[in-house]
């Protein structure tokens, strides 16, 4: 589960699970890109959500 930690900056602690939920979407997604603006313009259309804990 994500933790989000306040400070100056909001950062977001995540699991190993986590990250690689999303490392597993981010191949799903981009395995039918042919180059780098193509895998940025298919990311930019994605919304990631990981779980928070509370």
């Amino acid at each position: 589960m994500a933790r989000i930690i306040e400070g100056e900056r909001r950062l977001i602690k995540m699991s190993v699970d986590d990250v690689i939920s999303i490392v597993r979407e981010y191949c799903q997604i981009c395995k039918k890109s042919c180059c780098y603006e193509h895998t940025r313009e298919l990311l930019s259309k994605v919304d990631f959500y990981i779980p928070e804990d509370i």
